[in-house]
């Protein structure tokens, strides 16, 4: 197992790392404050080429795979913006990966361009209120009209539909009960976000409030028939292709922002001085940050892992999955290990170890449970009977 340092890689994390750095946590802790959505810090990306990383090269693209995408992940999370800085980027990566896949040349070329150029924004409608994670139970209906569809529905923590333009939305185009199998009859749309039709409400929430969430309301939305991806029925499956990079990606986000808090919190513990002594020569400071430094490396070890077998299109279900719930829990542990070795201050916004605890619960929660994770892993794995 080869683990030098690949120089292609390294021109990622230095590329990325000179956009990101320029954004300091002055800014970071301004956008938690005032929730705006950080246009600059998406321009910047956007004009360094990085929002097409893994999109075609004949749109514009860099062509580039999980791997890479994990990179620039990583590096943009370890530099203080946390998931408001990886979520105003990561949603360009594998979120429009059903019209790479199954989009006409006519639609990529009339979409691909436009979001690594960052002139349009998506954002996604598939989760509903009363079904979850549950993705086959959703309620939202696109009848079949002359030239398109008709859309009435409601969705829940749809991110960025307040400065959206677009929207990739996941309706039933069958009924559930009259579908053969319940993953049947769902059908997926890119289409304008028509705010006459889609009533949009900030949901407020613990952290990354700079991207926001929202509960969407959909009334006579009509969708021309030029604007649905693939096959009528089909979009179940499709979008099964990004759930892998996406949890990669929310892994390494979380372990990120769990190495930025560590950092942080070692420093406080070299510079801090009580009772005559850095607090850091203590080992009841000490053996908790070592202890979680070698959790976050072991979770990014399982991360890496997931990235090089779905790019060398190799079963990664159970790495992938098993990358982000140890991803999520080590830079959880990490950030509130922080706090706790700022003692006072670092409840204080000050210090930003406070937001970083903030910013890195969601990975624990989204877009995937723990408990979901460990039933996956008990079944598919370790051959449990199927327990839900």
């Amino acid at each position: 197992m080869d683990f030098s340092i690949n120089p292609d890689h390294q021109a990622i994390r230095d590329g990325v790392g000179a956009v990101v750095r320029s954004f300091g946590d002055d800014y970071w802790l301004a956008r938690d404050e005032d929730g705006v959505f950080p246009r600059e810090f998406h321009k910047a990306m956007a004009d360094g080429g990085w929002l097409g990383l893994t999109m075609p090269e004949e749109y514009g693209g860099s062509g580039l795979g999980v791997t890479e995408a994990m990179i620039m992940m990583h590096e943009i999370a370890s530099h203080g913006g946390g998931m408001a800085a990886t979520s105003s980027v990561h949603i360009n990566l594998f979120g429009p990966h059903p019209i790479v896949v199954y989009g006409t040349p006519e639609q990529k070329a009339r979409w691909v361009p436009r979001l690594i150029a960052g002139e349009d924004q998506c954002c996604f409608g598939f989760t509903e209120p009363d079904a979850g994670l549950n993705t086959t139970a959703i309620k939202t209906f696109a009848t079949k009209v002359d030239g398109g569809y008709v859309v009435r529905g409601q969705k829940v923590w749809t991110s960025t539909a307040q400065v959206a333009n677009k929207i990739m939305l996941l309706t039933r185009t069958t009924k559930l009960e009259d579908a053969k199998r319940p993953t049947d009859g769902i059908t997926i749309f890119y289409t304008d976000l028509d705010r006459s039709k889609i009533a949009v409400t900030k949901i407020p929430k613990m952290g990354r409030k700079a991207v926001d969430s929202n509960s969407i309301f959909i009334d006579d939305l009509f969708i021309p028939d030029s604007d649905r991806i693939g096959e009528e029925g089909k979009g179940f499956g499709y979008i099964l292709h990004s759930l892998n990079p996406e949890r990669v990606l929310i892994g390494i986000e979380a372990i990120g922002i769990g190495q930025d808090a560590l950092r942080r919190a070692a420093k406080y513990g070299r510079e801090r001085v009580v009772f005559g002594r850095p607090i850091g020569m203590n080992q009841g400071i000490q053996h908790p940050l070592a202890e979680k430094w070698m959790y976050l490396e072991a979770a990014q070890r399982m991360v890496e892992k997931a990235a090089w077998l779905y790019d060398n299109h190799l079963p990664c279900g159970a790495e992938a999955n098993a990358g982000k719930f140890l991803g999520a829990r080590a830079g959880f542990d990490a950030c509130l290990q922080a706090v706790l070795t700022f003692g006072g201050m670092g409840y204080a916004k000050e210090y930003h170890v406070e937001r970083l605890l903030r910013e890195v619960t969601v990975t624990r929660i989204a877009p995937i449970t723990e408990q979901l994770i460990l039933s996956f892993i008990a079944e598919k794995v370790l051959d449990q009977p199927k327990s839900y």
